[in-house]
């Protein structure tokens, strides 16, 4: 394995001060060491990989400077755009160093999300004409890619990618994570809701920690998954896949649990939400502040204030709890005729013993189908 200290060194030392992005299990280490090395106008966790890739377009632009765009591989679907129609050579031609952790890798097991992602990941950068290199283990080897990479982007003023195994990176323990003073906690308060929704009720739980700690708070209390849509990929698209369902069975009450991160990703869907105001839907937004599937990097989502955001884009209800009590009444309380949001702030972490889902997606998604038939 690569330290990340020696990486990052060497980027810099190579010209490389600017890095943006969304964090990625594969890259937490290297993640981390950037973000106890560089401040904040130098390392932006953007809000999607689309919009790394234009922050890098826009720090280009002003500095004449290269900039690394971090994302896992499932975020090349949102880095797309901009890659073919702001920074490719046929457009503006503005070089960008990617850096793309390799879910789902060939030959290596992984989760069903990841699995077509992974076939796919070097053929989009194939067909995107962007070269690209599987980063070496070693650091020898590294260093030649690096020095390649650096080069042909000075020639061609094109983007090139390094593409990151499982393993990659040695360990390195982020310095500035931050914590907060807030007791209850996420899978607490998935409980609270889930034992409260009404009976012909279904959730659309976001991808990461939230579908998992669903899935296993219906194995502890021995029921069904049948009315949970567990979201295991399609990160940020919770709240549409939960506003296709309540539109087309209004008069069935339609949770989304979602994730500050998730939600943030594709923040102008709750515009469209709610522009159609469904009054059976029902947007939860768990907020700890953090990317804490992928090594707890931080969100804004204690910076913005999202039931401003909803009242704004007309949600009939918002409001923000904080306490186990505060849920309960705001639970108890909730009107399954009007759009409601709920924002609930939770401590970082997780269980450490958290398991994954053990229903496949096509199995979860035909039990769903055959509870809203009934």
């Amino acid at each position: 394995m690569i330290t990340p200290k020696f990486f990052i060194e060497k980027l810099h030392n190579e010209g490389i001060d600017f890095f943006a992005g969304v964090p990625d299990s594969l890259l937490k280490n290297v993640c981390a060491y950037i973000t106890d090395h560089f401040d904040q106008h130098h390392n932006i966790i953007a809000a999607n990989e689309g919009g790394a890739i234009a922050l890098a377009a826009g720090y280009h632009l002003a500095t004449g400077k290269v900039g690394c765009v971090y994302m896992q591989n499932s975020g090349e679907g949102n880095a797309i755009n901009p890659l073919a129609s702001l920074t490719d050579r046929e457009v503006y031609n503005i070089p960008v160093l990617l850096l793309i952790g390799w879910r789902g890798r060939p030959g290596v097991h992984d989760e069903p999300q990841h699995v077509k992602q992974g076939k796919i990941t070097t053929s989009l950068l194939n067909t995107l004409s962007i070269n690209y290199d599987v980063l070496g283990k070693d650091e020898s080897v590294a260093t030649q890619q690096i020095d390649k990479a650096i080069a042909e982007i000075k020639t061609t003023g094109q983007a090139y990618a390094l593409v990151v195994e499982k393993d990659t990176f040695d360990t390195y323990a982020l310095k500035q994570s931050s914590t907060n003073s807030l007791t209850l906690t996420r899978e607490e308060a998935i409980r609270i809701v889930a034992e409260s929704i009404p009976a012909n009720a279904v959730i659309v739980s976001t991808t990461g920690m939230i579908s998992r700690e669903l899935f296993e708070y219906r194995t502890a209390m021995g029921q069904s998954h049948e009315r949970d849509f567990l979201t295991v990929g399609s990160m940020g698209h919770a709240s549409m896949i939960a506003l296709g369902i309540a539109l087309q069975q209004p008069h069935r009450p339609v949770y989304c649990f979602d994730g500050d991160g998730a939600a943030i990703m594709h923040l102008g869907n709750m515009a469209i939400v709610g522009n159609k105001r469904p009054g059976n839907y029902v947007h939860i937004v768990f907020n700890n502040g953090a990317h804490d599937s992928v090594g707890g990097q931080p969100t804004v989502g204690f910076d913005i204030d999202l039931v401003e955001i909803a009242h704004a884009v007309h949600y009939a209800h918002a409001e923000r709890v904080e306490t186990l009590e505060a849920l309960q009444e705001a639970i108890s309380n909730l009107n399954h005729e009007q759009l409601s949001l709920i924002e609930v702030r939770v401590k970082k972490g997780n269980r450490k013993d958290l398991g994954r889902p053990t229903t496949t997606p096509i199995q979860n998604k035909d039990a769903l189908m055959h509870f809203l038939a009934k």
